[in-house]
């Protein structure tokens, strides 16, 4: 079989089908759903295909129907999945939640036995990696199962091994993981990242800091730190550089970290200074955060620094 040309950026991790409320309807009451797919880093690989990155995500899935709407989804957003794998012993994840812009969203998870909580080394593709720019990987991977950890910590070795990039995003999930087991799972990764996209929640977290002193300490090349409406700000160890939130009307609060890393990926990607990767960062989070859904907002390339033209 001949390879497919070289990605820019490769990321991993399970996608699930996604079934959403209407918008504003508490999930005891809803009776309407709308089917779509859902996974922070499967969001990612979506959005940096929209805005025309060459982008590969790889993952498990079930040998089911909705592991056929993943694949379809994927694939359509112009992903390559040419490396996913169908696993016949296990269903394809799912995710349910409602939507709401003044309150806590309600979600579901059916996904401790999922296809893609049994992702293993066997996965994990060195040649497809090591000719990629960038691997993006988040913390959510990794704390799905002792085998998903380990195809983590593989994909990170054959990244380093082969100079390509990493940028990690810890997305901790408090439902997955406890405090101690989050640390104790994500700060290796977090150790060997040469970009990281931390809220500074999680920075205080990983690091007992809400800031990026540690991170650098360990060979990060930049840093860079969400505080959500009160913005973010990023550091290589000499300068530091600060970027303002959009104040947007906002429908539904998922899918905004997962916008943030993509826009400030595809800034990083296309040769963007710090600023301007920021400002892309803030201005696809400011996007996404006004549609009902965790991809539905995320703009393609003729869109992508319009934001600033939305109604306030």
């Amino acid at each position: 079989m001949s390879e497919p040309p070289s990605r820019e950026v490769v990321t991993f991790g399970e996608a699930m089908v996604l079934l959403l409320a209407e918008a504003g309807v508490p999930l005891t009451e809803a009776t309407a759903f709308r089917r779509t797919v859902a996974g922070s880093e499967s969001n990612v690989a979506t959005g940096l295909a929209r805005l025309g990155h060459r982008v590969g995500w790889f993952g498990r899935v079930g040998a089911d129907a909705f592991g056929q709407v993943v694949q379809r989804t994927l694939r359509g957003e112009g992903v390559d999945i040419s490396r996913v794998r169908i696993d016949p012993a296990a269903p394809t994840g799912l995710l349910v939640r409602d939507a709401h812009a003044e309150r806590p969203v309600d979600v579901l998870y059916f996904r401790a036995t999922s296809a893609g909580s049994r992702l293993s080394t066997e996965d994990i593709d060195a040649d497809y990696i090591g000719a990629a720019q960038l691997l993006h990987l988040t913390g959510i991977t990794p704390v799905l199962s002792a085998s998903a950890r380990a195809a983590t910590e593989r994909a990170v070795e054959v990244a380093r091994t082969s100079g390509v990039t990493v940028s990690f995003d810890p997305n901790i999930r408090r439902r997955l993981a406890e405090p101690e087991r989050a640390r104790d799972v994500l700060r290796p990764l977090a150790a060997n990242a040469d970009i990281v996209l931390a809220g500074a929640d999680e920075a205080e977290l990983l690091t007992g800091k809400p800031d990026a002193t540690w991170f650098l300490d360990q060979g990060a090349r930049l840093v860079v730190i969400k505080r959500g409406a009160a913005g973010s700000w990023a550091t290589d160890g000499r300068s530091t550089w600060q970027q303002d939130a959009l104040p947007v009307a906002i429908a539904d609060p998922v899918g905004a970290g997962d916008a943030y890393a993509t826009g400030f990926l595809s800034g990083w990607l296309t040769g963007l200074d710090v600023p301007a990767c920021l400002q892309r960062g803030a201005n696809l989070s400011a996007q996404v955060v006004q549609v009902v859904g965790d991809t539905e907002g995320l703009p393609y390339d003729h869109t992508t620094e319009h934001s600033g033209d939305v109604q306030r």
